[in-house]
Order: structure tokens, then sequence, then C-alpha cells
């Protein structure tokens, strides 16, 4: 950002007058592209830019909160005054603290600049080519759903009073296609997408067929009768269930009671098959970063460790109050919002069989691909769990028919002791304010409700 060096100056030093101390300075600038196509013409169409700036600092030792949208000196006096009246008015129970920094910080590198340079016409022909490839490849499908390109780019500026002062930078490109198939009167759907910070990467047939076969695998799908039944679940189902349980780690859920993993520090709380990774360093990770949102070096670390909990995922003001250090897991999801906390790259740790190997050791069961009502069916405080599900029969280690109409049921710390074997096959999910994925995972079994 131009001047921000002497707007930074100016604000620590009207900060100093009213006596406000260890402030900290939040800017975060960014743009994002989408753009969607149907019948091959542009049906949508968005280029979204933002910028802002908070301030977050100490009045007579009360944290106070202030932010903008117009970034430049007539906004100090507005930030100033916003933040006192926050730090008088809004009672918090629990001390913040503004972090003064460490010598150093590992060099973490989450851009492409050569993603930038891609011309707009280029996304668009892109975007129209999956759209036909999806069309051709099969007679069978009938109609596109959804076919999108996106991209963006995001920065952020940390520093504070104590010396503070941090940069970072990242960018991606993402694609996805949803599908629809007809064979009678049976409809069913597929959907394919890719996520990138190289455009080079993306293949529009590749993208087309996965989407395309997912389809047309699913044709004739039927119910099946309710039982307990064997289960593979399918690595993008499994990076979709631990995503939705993922406030669980959260220490600040777990200090509020609204985490089962409450008082299960140390405890065993999975299959000893299961480690579950945070890892902020990872290559192609999309949360990846040297630095949380309160400028804490971020470590990759082991969540759960051959089925053991290590660690609750912590920021400044809960660590403080459990007396421990901070995980490097602060979030904010914009300029705007408080600190939270939120895991970075976070995944089971891969094992080293095919999921057809996985395939031929269940025997018989059902390999769920898909699942719904993630929000309203799911309890992050029980555990317990209720989704409708499609997938596929396995018998005799291979798929038989596709399935549909079914509801699967369990508790997500029973499901965890329950897994006997885990993939090779990692994969992760579109990233939000993490990114989040698994491999494909063998459970002993689940309750599931069809006929």
């Amino acid at each position: 950002m131009r001047d921000f060096n002497e707007l930074k100056t100016k604000i620590y030093n009207k900060a100093k007058e009213i006596g406000i101390k260890d402030l900290e300075i939040y800017y975060s600038q960014g743009r994002d592209l989408n753009i969607k196509v149907f019948e091959k013409e542009i049906d949508g169409y968005k280029l979204a830019e933002s910028e802002g700036l908070a301030l977050r600092g100490k009045y007579k030792d009360e944290m106070g909160y202030s932010y903008t949208e117009k970034v430049d000196e007539t906004s100090i006096d507005f930030l100033i005054e916003n933040l006192i009246e926050n730090a008088k008015n809004i009672e918090r129970e629990d001390k913040e603290e503004i972090f003064e920094g460490v010598k150093e910080y590992k060099e973490v590198n989450n851009f492409n600049s050569s993603l930038e340079k891609v011309e707009e016409i280029e996304k668009i022909n892109f975007v129209k080519n999956l759209e036909e490839e999806a069309l051709k490849i099969d007679e069978r499908i009938k109609s596109i759903q959804d076919c999108v390109y996106g991209d963006g780019f995001s920065e952020t500026v940390i520093s504070n009073t104590k010396g503070l002062d941090l940069q970072d930078k990242s960018n991606l490109a993402y694609t996805y296609i949803g599908v629809v198939a007809k064979e009678g009167e049976d409809i069913q759907s597929g959907f394919a997408y890719k996520v990138t910070n190289d455009f080079n990467e993306l293949d529009y047939k590749v993208i087309a067929k996965e989407a395309v076969e997912e389809a047309i695998s699913k044709l004739g799908a039927k119910s099946i009768k309710s039982g307990k039944y064997p289960i593979i679940m399918r690595n993008n189902a499994a990076s979709d269930i631990i995503e939705a349980f993922a406030s669980i780690f959260s220490a600040e859920r777990v200090q509020k009671n609204l985490s089962l993993l409450k008082g299960k520090l140390n405890e065993k709380v999975g299959s000893e098959k299961i480690t579950l990774v945070d890892d902020p360093y990872m290559k192609k990770g999309y949360a990846s970063s040297a630095f949380d949102s309160e400028g804490v070096p971020t470590f990759k670390k082991n969540i759960i460790e051959n089925g053991v909990l290590n660690t609750y995922l912590h920021n400044l003001k809960t660590a403080l109050k459990d007396g421990i250090d901070s995980t490097g897991n602060a979030s904010r999801s914009s300029y705007k919002s408080s600190i939270g906390i939120s895991p970075t790259n976070m995944y089971i740790k891969p094992g080293d069989k095919s999921l057809k190997e996985l395939m031929v050791e269940m025997e018989e069961g059902i390999m769920i691909t898909d699942v719904q009502g993630l929000h309203a069916g799911l309890n992050p405080i029980s555990g317990d769990f209720s989704l409708s599900a499609q997938g596929y029969k396995i018998e005799k280690g291979k798929i038989m028919f596709p399935v549909n109409q079914i509801t699967i049921s369990g508790n997500f710390l029973d499901m965890m002791k329950d897994i006997i074997e885990i993939g090779d096959d990692l994969k992760f999910g579109l990233p939000s304010s993490a990114y989040i994925g698994s491999p494909s995972i063998r459970i002993k079994s689940l309750d599931v409700a069809g006929e």
C-alpha cells in the first residue's frame, strides 16, 4: 500500500497522545473474480475489490477494536474514537494481549506472480471449454448445473507499537463444474473441482471427465435395507465431515463448553491409525502462512497423534487462560472481525493403501461418496451426526451398484475410534477459512437408514 508507513506513524502518534498503548494495525486488501458460464455464454461475472484497516489496542487496560474501509489520514480520528468507545462499552471476560513478535519467521511463499498475468479472455475461454467438454463426453449428460472459474489474491500487513511488522501475500485460482446425467426417468448429478495458484495446472478435459464419470456412475442408484454396515468414507466425504467438526479443536470452544473434546487432552480420542495434522508450511497449502492473525509464528503440529489428542488450537487469549503458549492459530475472517481460532492446512495423515485395496479388505459394505446436511445434521458438542448420503454398495471387494436415499448416523468420536485403515489418496476440499483434507478411511461400521 502506498504511504502506509507514513499513515502508520500518524496513527501511532495520535493514539499515544490520547493514552492508547500496545496498539496494533491490521491492514488487508484483496481482489476476487468469479466467472460463470451457461450454454456457452457468460451467465455471471463478478469482480470485487476490498481494502480495509483495523485497529486493536488497550485503553485504560481494556482492549478496543475499530475499523474502516477508508484507508487514509481522514480516518485516523474516527478509528481512535471508535476504539476508545469499544474499549469502554464492550465487556470482555478474558484478557487479550498484543504480540511483540519474534526475531525470525520461516519463509512461506504462497503467491504466484504468473497467475496475476493471465489474461481475462484466457479465463473465459477456459470455463467455456470446460462446459463444452462436459456436454460432449457422454450423450447422457443433459445439462450443466454450475460451471465456474474464479481467482483472487489477498495481502495482509500486521504492525504494532511493540515492534512487530509483518506482511503476507497469497493468491489462488479455482474451478468447479456440476453436471446432470439422465437415463430414462433416472436423473443424477456429478461434481468436480480443482484448486491451484498455477493457471497451467487447470486441465478442463480432466475436470470435465471426473464430473461426468461421477454422474454416470450414479445412474440406477437405489436405496438399501436399513442396518449397520461396514463403511469406506471416500476422501472428499471424509474431508467434508472433518471440516464440519473442525470447531471442536478450538480452545475457545473448549473453554466455553462447546466442544466434545473438553477434558480429553492427552487421552485417546481415535484409532491409533489416525494422526490429524495442522501444517501451515505445506506446499500447495492454500492456508499456508508463517504467522497467524496476531503475528504469532505458526508451526506444524499433530493435533491428534496415533489416536491421542495432543493439543487444542490456541490464539493468545485462550493460551493465556490455559497458561500455555499460543499454537499460532489466531484467525480473522476479515479486517472487520475480532480474533478467532481456525486451523491452517489440516488433514488426516495418509496411509499406504489404495482405495481399491480398502475395498478388497472390507469385502462387503458401503462406500460413501457424498454427504449432505452438514450444518443441520451434526452437533459439535455431543459429536452426534445424521447425514443424507450417497455412494456405492460393495460386494466381494467390488462396486456392485450405486446407492442413494440413505442416511448415515453415528458419533464423531466413536467413528474416529472405529477407523480400521486409512488410504493413500489425500484430497482437500475447496478452501474457506482453512484448507481441510482427508484420504479415504475404512470404518468398522455406521448405522444406515434406508428402506
